[in-house]
């Protein structure tokens, strides 16, 4: 199981230390950096201008959002960073929420599954460059139909070669559907709130998608699993746990209408329906402190790794068992380096 190291969202601003904890992620010896977008930054621009600084590490987005920028774009900018940073770019995708998609960039949110499906074919073929690029979906058409415009859309090839037309594509998933999807159409899934419990129900649905996959597309025995996972080092795991509540207390409460939460949904089919909803209401009836306190300790160890070295390394054995290839660290960035001794495999 390889480390990756996730920057996590800015607040205000650009988190302080991320260009050094990007560095050090290298030095330490971690497989990738991924950088994430809501509607506030970008996930792009801070790869590329981190990423900049480094010469090994792979680089991806956890996630870059379909309705951010039509699919040509999305190829555009991928198939530029990976000839800028050598072949070492992975592009990752995610439909993002109704409340997002419908508020910010003020697109229709329904069949976020079927709109993925075409985006990623389109991206497909910008990056095969095998022909003009045409599409016509329910929700993308290339060129626009001379009755939706000027008539003087054109069927266009990328001017650029792509450094890699097998560029790999990794698709964010929580629902049971989504993640067999990912498994069909992507080289990758990108899963929030994994836990070792729910891991052979995840390799079922895995292996859905890879019966239904295209003998074009990567090789199953490829396929990568990169989960985002908070790891906090602590005097204790109570305390410890104290770091990571905030974050679940946030999507499970705070992310997406109540009854459309997809966040809160990964949750509830780990077992925790009850302290979701106190923690939701607590939430919208703007209580933080109060949904914080609420999230059970039991939750947090199920989805993260809390406590002293000692104890996340008692926990690293479940983790190994899982399909998880990738374990994204989401740690406080000064604590890297000890983060990478005590994940660090025992001889």
């Amino acid at each position: 199981m390889r480390l990756g190291y996730h920057t996590g969202y800015w607040s205000a601003g650009p988190p302080p230390g991320a260009q050094e904890a990007v560095l050090g992620a290298e030095q330490l010896g971690f497989d990738s950096v991924w950088t994430a977008e809501a509607y506030g930054s970008d996930a792009l621009t801070p790869l590329a201008w981190w990423g900049a600084r480094t010469s090994r590490i792979r680089l991806g987005t956890a996630i870059a959002q379909i309705s951010a920028r039509t699919p040509t774009a999305a190829a555009m900018a991928a198939l530029t960073l990976d000839h800028l940073s050598g072949g070492r770019f992975t592009l990752g995708l995610g439909a993002s929420g109704p409340q997002v998609v419908e508020g910010w960039y003020g697109q229709p949110y329904p069949r976020p599954l079927a709109r993925t499906r075409e985006y990623v074919a389109i991206v497909r073929q910008v990056l095969a460059r095998e022909a003009p690029v045409t599409f016509d979906g329910q929700f993308y058409r290339l060129p626009l139909p001379a009755d939706e415009g000027a008539g003087l859309g054109k069927a266009l090839r990328s001017t650029v070669h792509p450094l890699r037309a097998d560029l790999p594509i990794h698709l964010a998933a929580e629902g049971p559907k989504n993640i067999a999807m990912s498994a069909e159409i992507g080289d990758g899934w990108l899963p929030l709130f994994y836990s070792p419990r729910m891991d052979a129900e995840y390799r079922t649905l895995l292996a859905e998608g890879f019966a239904a996959r295209a003998p074009e597309r990567s090789p199953v025995e490829d396929f990568e699993v990169v989960a985002t996972v908070p790891v906090v080092l602590g005097s204790d795991v109570e305390s410890a746990a104290d770091a990571v509540r905030p974050f679940i207390a946030l999507y499970a409460g705070g992310m997406g209408a109540k009854g459309a939460n997809y966040h809160r949904a990964v949750l509830d089919r780990l077992g925790y329906t009850e302290a979701c909803d106190e923690i939701q209401a607590h939430y919208l009836a703007g209580d933080r402190a109060r949904a914080t306190a609420a999230v059970p300790l039991e939750l947090v160890r199920d989805i993260a790794l809390v406590g002293t070295a000692a104890d996340i390394r008692a926990q690293l054995p479940a983790w190994e068992a899982t399909a998880v290839t990738t374990m994204l660290v989401q740690a406080d960035p000064r604590t890297l380096p000890a983060v990478a001794e005590a994940l660090r495999p025992t001889p």
